[in-house]
């Protein structure tokens, strides 16, 4: 009996492993470089909120702004890549917006975003 059991949880990883893999292979041949290029970027900002909440909830919450304008600055930062390459993937959604304007817009809000959490800071 156990040993059905074990050849039903291999069977299972197995399946998932071919799943994930086949998700791999199309996601290389099918996404393009700069939407790749900005998944990348935007799991790199999602980790740094994941860590700075964890780092919070270990340590505690002194000083309470500075933890806020760091976490506030890698998630919104987060959200705001994830529209960049919402934009850059399928510009038809957006009233057919150029990637250059999509670009552009991206940088301002980004910079009102870190002045504004500079100035939360203190």
């Amino acid at each position: 009996a156990e040993y059905m059991g074990l050849e039903l949880l291999v069977g299972k990883a197995m399946s998932l492993f071919g799943i994930l893999s086949e998700f791999y292979q199309n996601y290389n041949s099918k996404t393009p470089r700069k939407a790749q290029l900005l998944d990348a970027f935007a799991v790199f900002q999602l980790a740094t909120a994941v860590i700075q909440m964890v780092y919070m909830l270990l340590v505690g919450t002194f000083p309470f702004n500075s933890f806020l304008s760091g976490f506030a600055a890698a998630f919104i930062s987060f959200i705001l890549t994830v529209n960049l390459r919402k934009q850059y993937v399928s510009p038809a959604d957006f009233n057919n917006i150029s990637p250059e304007r999509a670009f552009a817009d991206y940088v301002i809000c980004n910079v009102i975003l870190f002045l504004t959490v500079a100035n939360f800071m203190g």
